[in-house]
């Protein structure tokens, strides 16, 4: 079972999980996770990181442990649902909730729960009203990571991320 923050009984398939709940494991990593990313310079670095992730070998990828992007994402999407920034109707929320119910990203190679991740997050983009640029990037996603599903999905969740204002509104 995947772990997150090195914490037992922990990652979105746990029994011990419990998203949404104030007491579970998934409420011990979102309160390690908003308090990593409590700075604007702690969040300016991690999208900086996922943004670079192509350029370095997957042992220096930071952070090493995607499922902490994850849980990033759904602390981010779980905000936007107060403040509108999670794209509304149809939007992350629609993620968030397959994320929560452990199947869609959790069954599977870990290539194909990349994939499917990668193409949820794609399909709602727009509805986040990003620039031009990052549109062209998001589209252009699939094709330019091909052989690496772990920059795609790293340089995808950056996106996302960059467009729901994360570094001025934190998770």
């Amino acid at each position: 079972a995947k772990t997150i923050y090195g914490i037992p009984n922990s990652g979105w398939s746990s029994p011990e999980w419990n998203w949404g709940y104030a007491v579970g494991t998934g409420h011990d990593c979102a309160a390690i996770c908003r308090q990593m990313y409590s700075t604007k310079e702690g969040r300016t670095e991690l999208l900086k990181n996922l943004y670079d992730t192509a350029s370095k070998k997957d042992e220096d990828r930071i952070p090493q442990n995607f499922e902490e992007v994850k849980l990033t994402l759904a602390l981010a999407w779980q905000r936007g649902r107060w403040d509108g920034s999670d794209g509304g109707r149809g939007g992350y929320g629609q993620v968030l909730a397959a994320m929560a119910g452990a199947d869609r990203y959790e069954q599977g190679s870990e290539e194909e729960c990349s994939w499917r991740l990668v193409q949820d997050m794609q399909e709602r983009f727009h509805l986040l009203k990003p620039t031009l640029d990052a549109l062209k990037e998001m589209d252009e996603l699939s094709n330019q990571y091909t052989n690496d599903y772990d920059a795609a999905r790293r340089r995808c969740s950056a996106l996302v991320l960059a467009a729901m204002r994360f570094v001025e509104n934190g998770c």
